[in-house]
């Protein structure tokens, strides 16, 4: 999978955070009383953001090298920054991204250290991948921990599709803050499959997850609407997310499909229009 655009949670709680500081003092006390806590939530942000550049690497390297060993073409997310090698150990196949101190992917995220993945054969129409992160660092934070990837090659629409089950942790830049994100996420690509590209492809998300800080903070998502987004487009283009922290529920709703930065951000029957920067 390719794809940044859970940038957007990042510029969705600081917009949260200014609209409900600038709320005007004859809305309702329990209005004002909302507090997303703008640094928490950045950090929250960061973690989803993280979490779903490196799934896009991960999903990304299995069906490059699964299509390159079929004989299929593939413009690569990797630029020759990115070593790769691939080995087998029995039955299991390996494979080892070493990114070096620094490698600029073709989808513009900088990373460097290395992931390791591992997966058998196919078994019933589908591999399971696991992977883990070796001084890996994701656009400036590092990422530690691992997890699994149930990837199966037709779904009931015949349609690839990924289970992603993860508990990584993810460290941040002058703090000593992390944050462990645990959850469940199924994508599955609904366009652009064997094109021998990633820039049309299109997926639906659908999961769960919870984030935990090491000072106490907490905060889940779950997808009630599936996601939708394009790798052409840098934002979720539809679908609706549902938000908790601080004891505080609200939802965002990403459009009707239109590749555009405009969503709505709903809490306690209200709708707030905002752009996502």
């Amino acid at each position: 999978m390719k794809t940044t655009a859970f940038k957007l949670f990042l510029a969705f709680f600081v917009a949260v955070a200014f609209l409900f500081t600038s709320c005007s003092e004859d809305e309702s006390n329990e209005t004002e009383q909302v507090d997303f806590s703008s640094e928490n939530s950045m950090r929250a942000a960061k973690t989803d953001n993280v979490a779903e550049g490196t799934f896009n690497i991960i999903e990304q390297a299995f069906v490059e090298n699964e299509t390159e060993s079929r004989g299929i073409t593939e413009f690569s997310l990797f630029p020759n920054c990115t070593q790769i090698t691939v080995g087998m150990d029995g039955n299991v196949f390996t494979i080892l991204l070493d990114f070096g101190d620094s490698c600029t992917l073709n989808n513009g995220n900088v990373v460097s250290g290395s992931i390791f993945l591992e997966y058998g054969p196919l078994v019933s129409g589908t591999y399971t991948v696991n992977y883990t992160f070796q001084d890996f660092v994701f656009n400036g934070n590092g990422v530690s921990g691992g997890g699994s990837i149930l990837y199966e090659i037709a779904n009931q629409n015949d349609n690839p599709q990924s289970t992603v089950n993860e508990s990584i942790t993810v460290s941040f830049p002058n703090t000593t803050v992390t944050g462990t994100r645990n959850g469940t996420r199924v994508s599955e690509w609904v366009e652009g499959v064997g094109s021998g590209t990633w820039l049309d492809n299109v997926y639906h998300v659908t999961g769960n997850w919870q984030t935990v800080f090491t000072n106490g903070f907490e905060r889940s998502g779950e997808v009630t609407e599936t996601l939708v987004y394009k790798t052409s487009c840098r934002w979720v283009v539809d679908g609706r997310l549902e938000v908790s922290q601080d004891g505080v529920t609200a939802a965002i709703d990403f459009g009707d499909g239109e590749c555009d930065n405009q969503a709505v951000f709903i809490y306690n029957g209200q709708e707030y229009p905002f752009t996502m920067n």
